[in-house]
């Protein structure tokens, strides 16, 4: 007789843990399908990763490999990357597809453009560190280093080092989507973001001071776009979420 309740209340949670197992196969599965082929090209990936710092070296000059299996790794590693950036439209679909049934309707119609927005956010800030923020960064270390000293970067490090970067606008970008969700929690209210844009400003500048290299052109580069992109997602609560200033001018005439 007691074994009876105990299945009944733990049948969800294994159908919950079952289909979570079943939808972390699913992304697996995904990221391989596109990692595979994407193994076979591993080396022009590299290549391609590494023109903004080969173009600035000086002629006759190349990266260098100083440990044994780091000619190997390093672009393999970068494939598994690539190939999990490029999977990330499916590993959100299968998030979205395994918290969605327990979504309200009006969450849902929130999350969906909240997740098409938060990836081209994502895609944009990495695109924005390749194109823009890695050759000034690579141009101001390259015209800094001493006299006589040559710069020979190891393959390894400067991935680390990229993909450092790239994690950082990546998630820098998706400022607007946070604060859209904040909103939408209820803890603050876009009247009161605005409030605080001052604080934002500086925060920001803190932000670009710890994840990226130490230097003021990438501080800068990361600071500026964190904070129009600040203001962007005040504008977005906005609209997402309507009345929400309304509700925060209610409680200050309460109180």
């Amino acid at each position: 007789m007691s074994d009876e309740p105990q299945s009944g209340s733990e049948q969800p949670l294994m159908a919950h843990l079952l289909e979570l197992r079943a939808r972390l196969l699913r992304i697996v599965y995904g990221v391989l399908l596109i990692f595979i082929p994407l193994s076979f090209f591993a080396k022009q990936l590299y290549a391609l990763l590494a023109k903004p710092m080969l173009r600035l070296l000086p002629a006759g000059s190349s990266m260098i490999a100083t440990e044994v299996a780091s000619p190997f790794f390093a672009p393999i590693k970068l494939a598994a990357v690539v190939a999990f950036m490029a999977a990330m439209p499916w590993v959100l679909w299968q998030i979205w597809a395994f918290v969605a049934p327990g979504l309200y309707k009006s969450e849902k119609r929130l999350v969906a453009p909240l997740m098409a927005s938060s990836t081209v956010l994502f895609y944009g800030g990495v695109a924005f560190a390749y194109f823009l923020v890695l050759p000034m960064v690579f141009h101001f270390m390259v015209t800094v280093a001493p006299q006589g000293v040559a710069v020979m970067t190891d393959i390894s490090k400067y991935l680390d080092f990229v993909l450092t970067i790239f994690i950082a606008f990546g998630f820098a970008f998706e400022t607007p989507v946070a604060l859209v969700l904040i909103v939408k929690t209820g803890f603050v209210t876009p009247k009161q973001l605005a409030a605080n844009r001052q604080y934002v400003l500086v925060g920001a500048f803190v932000v670009g001071a710890i994840f990226t290299p130490p230097d003021v052109v990438s501080q800068i580069m990361l600071a500026v776009p964190v904070y129009l992109l600040f203001e962007l997602g005040i504008i977005a609560a906005r609209i997402l979420v309507p009345g929400t200033d309304a509700v925060d001018e209610q409680r200050s005439e309460q109180a």
